[in-house]
């Protein structure tokens, strides 16, 4: 059998209930569910998170706010599966999906049978064997349903208005469709459609993920009623049967960091909110033009920039990295009001610092939920996927960002005055100031929600007594 389980540790003790983690081995996807077990653990519910060896060890290497290894009732399960090919990103395609990636996505069918094991074990120990999935994850969970002491939720790693506008898509020419829309107001009527925001071959698999899905008990969001209140509503509303839990922010909300970081340690010398922080996400790849491009923009922008340049994720990101390459002298002619760092950067740390006073993001939802949690309004540069229409709630509903790149634009060239200009809309205009004191304010609230009698704990609190029930 290729399949083979390592105990990371000895088994547990038996426990009234046992929750089960199994995250997609995507950057976004595994940070956001890692972060949640950590929540789930504090209520002294013991969490197994379920992964291949590299990803586990990917995700404990870029964690941030906390130590995966400190909290004993988070057990660690290394699957070894047969190898997969891990190709780099290729910036040259029209479709900006990370197909890339597939390989390491399709590979996760490996993980079904030896967390099946796992499953039954933690059966015959628990009463209650509760599995909280990614929502690309299900074919992988698809045994919890011939154990009798088992159930499963779905964790949806977009916002509650990505999820909502895809069901609003399915409803369209219904009679269910009429008293939605009167509820939808307020919701713009250019949202941009799924065309070219996924190739054909993501597509595929996340078909083949949907008649497993239908098997849940219920939904987890990583976002808060009190941010996305209308969407999480609409949800309950056409998704009746269902049971819908906003339980986020996932990420920590305050943190203390034993080993600044150069990125933090730059930032303690500039003045507040005088820092745009640049960064991508990991699955973003850019031609060399647009790189240069976006250079230059810094540059034309004058003012302060952290951006983080690093080749997209390859499905294994422990194998060699090219460097990327910047107009000749660039980093020179900058280093007295920009910082190009190379490496893995903290993120969430970056975000809190009181320096930082933007951030020039492709929108994905986990980058949006830490910009939001901190305070800090983002310039939208969406790359594919929910990225579009989370850019949408970020600039006209939550009102706390610009758009700097269109996405109808995505097949050009973003130019640098472009790119300068929107990053100076952002930064240095009276349009900008208020952006930044209801982004201040939003951040302010979203961080009570996780507070004792907030919305979002008291969600949590509900969730944890349904499944220890």
């Amino acid at each position: 059998m290729d399949n083979q389980y390592q105990h990371p540790s000895p088994p547990p003790p038996p426990h009234d209930v046992a929750v089960v983690v199994v995250p997609l081995p995507a950057q976004g996807h595994i940070n956001q569910l890692f972060h949640l077990s950590r929540l789930i653990a504090a209520y002294d519910i013991p969490v197994h998170v379920v992964g291949t060896t590299i990803h586990n060890h990917q995700a404990k290497t870029r964690l941030q706010g906390w130590d995966p290894n400190s909290i004993p009732n988070i057990h660690f399960h290394n699957f070894t599966i047969p190898s997969f090919p891990s190709p780099p990103p290729n910036p040259s395609l029209q479709q900006t999906f990370p197909s890339h990636l597939l390989p390491s996505f399709r590979a996760t069918s490996h993980l079904r049978h030896p967390t099946a094991a796992l499953l039954r074990r933690l059966s015959s120990q628990t009463r209650r064997v509760v599995v909280i999935h990614d929502s690309l994850m299900a074919s992988v969970v698809q045994d919890v349903v011939s154990i009798q002491n088992a159930e499963s939720y779905t964790f949806h790693s977009v916002s509650a208005f990505a999820i909502f506008l895809f069901y609003y898509d399915g409803m369209k020419k219904t009679t269910s469709l009429l008293e939605v829309e009167e509820s939808v107001e307020n919701i713009p009527k250019d949202i941009p459609s799924l065309e070219g925001c996924m190739n054909s071959e993501i597509l595929e698999f996340i078909a083949g993920q949907y008649e497993f899905n239908k098997l849940n008990s219920g939904n987890l969001y990583n976002t808060s009623r009190m941010l996305e209140r209308p969407y999480m509503n609409l949800l309950d509303r056409i998704l009746p049967n269902k049971k819908h839990w906003a339980v986020g922010p996932f990420n920590p909300v305050s943190f203390l960091s034993n080993d600044r970081h150069v990125c933090l340690k730059w930032l303690d010398k500039q003045e507040p909110n005088s820092v745009i922080y640049v960064s991508f996400g990991t699955t973003t790849a850019f031609t060399d033009e647009q790189i240069s491009e976006l250079a230059f923009g810094l540059q034309k922008s004058n003012q302060k920039f952290i951006w983080v340049l690093r080749e997209a994720d390859k499905g294994n990101v422990f194998e060699a990295v090219k460097k990327l390459q910047l107009p000749k002298g660039y980093e020179e002619r900058v280093r007295n009001f920009g910082l190009v760092v190379r490496e893995w950067a903290p993120q969430l740390e970056i975000l809190g610092h009181p320096s930082t006073g933007g951030f020039l993001s492709h929108c994905g939802w986990n980058s949006c939920v830490e910009s939001i949690t901190m305070g800090v309004p983002i310039g939208t540069w969406p790359m594919h996927s929910d990225q579009p229409r989370n850019a949408v709630l970020v600039t006209k509903l939550l009102r706390i960002g610009v758009v700097v790149r269109e996405w109808s634009k995505r097949d050009d060239v973003a130019r640098s005055d472009t790119v300068a200009c929107g990053v100076r809309r952002l930064m240095a205009s009276d349009e900008g100031v208020e952006m930044r004191k209801r982004a201040a304010e939003l951040g302010g609230a979203l961080r009570r929600s996780m507070a004792e009698g907030g919305s979002s704990r008291k969600e949590l609190d509900c969730f944890i007594a349904h499944i220890s029930r």
